[in-house]
């Protein structure tokens, strides 16, 4: 009994911090995978969000105009990367140099800790007693018999937010600039060759990354009840383990699946880090876990050919 006790807590921690996370993992694949480009920005973007949403809800302000704020803040905050990367390339490097694209993602990653810190007055911002977006959806679930949103009831109004986001995003991706977009990471020059502008599908395709990270902060700062200007440390390495884990576990067919792996991977990336913690691991040492995840999750695809091989 006891077990069963403890495998229900782990699951609903990892899958509660999965979905959670998941917006941000997306956010994560969009840059990486379908830009090839390396954005730090999303250090900075994730706590972005949740510092304009937890200082508008503080202030008074209904909490999904905060959350929607806050994914702005987050689209703004790709927008200025891309444009700065733009300007750095201008003076020299080729698309395809990584210099450009890491020292913009750095700079305004810099410049964010600042920006939160002033929005939110401080190094953190409280939502004890708060209206919350979580809240009101325990009312609209309850039917007004209650104003909390925990275990199960939280993990399914995160699904439902998830399904939607999934399915706008593939919506978009079957777009002709969301296909445009997918062929920019893959074969720049013949998408240039097609006459499309590829610096401003890339500078959008940072926006919409950045506003999917932001918009995972937002959620985060209300369900845990509270933002601070350092949630953002390690962002880039767990959006790494989600989107390397998702592909290696359940592999990379059409977007539609892509889409739904990578979430799939923040869920198992989540539940392995609350298995740890329920072992007892020390949480100063769950930022290496993370990182020896990534390394095995890569990994494993060379070892499985090198395993087929023979």
């Amino acid at each position: 009994m006891e077990f069963l006790e403890q495998l229900e807590l782990i699951l609903k921690s990892g899958l509660q911090q999965g979905f959670l996370f998941g917006f941000m993992v997306l956010g994560v694949w969009i840059t990486f995978r379908v830009l090839d480009f390396p954005d730090l920005t999303v250090d900075g973007s994730l706590p972005l969000g949740a510092a304009v949403t937890a200082a508008m809800i503080f202030a008074g302000h209904s909490p999904f105009l905060a959350t929607f704020v806050g994914v702005i803040a987050g689209l703004l905050a790709g927008l200025v990367t891309g444009s700065l990367h733009l300007l750095l390339k201008s003076g020299g490097g080729e698309s395809t140099n990584y210099g450009p694209k890491l020292l913009s993602g750095i700079l305004i990653m810099t410049a964010l800790y600042t920006v939160n810190l002033r929005v939110m007055g401080g190094p953190n911002r409280p939502l004890m007693r708060r209206d919350t977006i979580f809240e009101q959806m325990a009312q609209f679930f309850t039917g007004g018999g209650s104003t909390e949103l925990t275990g199960w009831w939280l993990i399914l109004a995160l699904l439902l937010i998830m399904i939607a986001v999934k399915y706008v995003l593939d919506w978009f991706f079957h777009t002709e600039l969301g296909q445009a977009m997918l062929a920019i990471g893959d074969n720049e020059q013949m998408v240039r060759s097609l006459g499309v502008n590829v610096d401003a599908v890339r500078v959008l395709g940072l926006g919409i990354s950045n506003a999917m990270v932001a918009f995972s902060g937002s959620l985060l700062a209300q369900a845990q009840g509270s933002a601070d200007v350092n949630m953002g440390i390690g962002t880039i390495v767990a959006g790494l383990a989600g989107v390397v884990m998702g592909e290696v576990i359940f592999g990379k067919r059409s977007i539609s699946w892509v889409l739904f792996s990578v979430v799939g991977g923040s869920l198992v990336f989540r539940v392995l880090i609350a298995i740890a913690y329920r072992l007892g691991l020390p949480t100063t040492d769950f930022k290496l876990l993370m990182a020896a995840l990534v390394v095995v999750a890569l990994s494993l695809p060379v070892v499985r050919r090198k395993v087929l091989k023979q």
